[in-house]
């Protein structure tokens, strides 16, 4: 079976204390690749060293809403310099988070529409963070498409049904974290049997929201093959073949991966 973490956090306290541990637990749970996904530009070395030390293992570099003020003056230049990296192959995560509100809501929108342009010029998919802020989100990626179209993708996706419509009639894929796993994530779970399955993959945004039945633990990327498994079943499809649609879609969207 093949597997990919489309989207982690390798260099977070809790995972990079023992990572090679953690590589080799998601290794033997046939996990094949994982994407290490960088929040503030302090992360970007880090995450960057990981992917060239690891075979397995990717790169983002990308500013997270929470951290949008305090790289409100982050240009085009700098992610467009990092992003021609071998190992970076994707642009974020970036977006808009009103919910925790830690940055200027236009801060925050002005440094999204930054990482949209990077990730159109570079052909790399932008990586989207998105929570109580589905009007602005979807309007910004409308209007954005409309001035050429560009690759994305929204993880660890928590909207609503209407909010998952709009982004994949504008070409967006959709990835499903351990959050699907839970027991009050009803209206989640009725998305995830809808969601195209060319547009589909699944994470674990760990060290965060580990899945049932690890629920209370660090969440690590061989986690993932718990939340790919209960997806296939919401699905009604075996779990290796949901494991190889997914894995198959990584590398559609994430071009450069392969």
């Amino acid at each position: 079976m093949r597997l990919i973490d489309s989207h982690c956090h390798l260099e977070y306290e809790r995972l990079v204390e023992d990572q090679p541990a953690v590589l080799q637990r998601a290794r033997d749970a046939g996990v094949t690749g994982m994407l290490n996904i960088s929040t503030r530009r302090s992360e970007w070395d880090r995450v960057i060293a990981t992917a060239e030390r690891e075979p397995d293992v990717w790169a983002s570099v990308g500013i997270h809403p929470h951290e949008a003020d305090a790289h409100a003056d982050l240009g085009r230049e700098a992610l467009f310099v990092a992003a021609g990296h071998p190992k970076v192959i994707g642009i974020g995560e970036t977006g808009l988070d009103y919910y925790y509100d830690k940055s200027d809501r236009a801060v925050q929108r002005d440094l999204f529409r930054v990482h949209i342009g990077v990730a159109r010029e570079t052909g790399l998919p932008i990586i989207i963070h998105t929570r109580d802020a589905e009007d602005d989100t979807a309007a910004i990626l409308a209007d954005e498409m409309e001035q050429g179209a560009f690759p994305a993708l929204i993880h660890c996706f928590t909207a609503s049904a209407d909010f998952a419509r709009k982004v994949l009639d504008l070409g967006v894929t959709i990835s499903l974290s351990g959050i699907v796993t839970f027991k009050n994530a009803t209206e989640l779970q009725a998305v995830a049997k809808d969601v195209p399955s060319d547009r589909l993959l699944v994470e674990t945004d760990s060290p965060f929201l580990a899945p049932v039945p690890h629920r209370g633990k660090p969440c690590e990327p061989a986690f993932v093959r718990d939340t790919a498994a209960f997806v296939a079943n919401l699905r009604g499809v075996e779990t290796e073949e949901l494991a190889e649609t997914t894995s198959a879609n990584f590398f559609a969207l994430f071009g450069k991966a392969a």
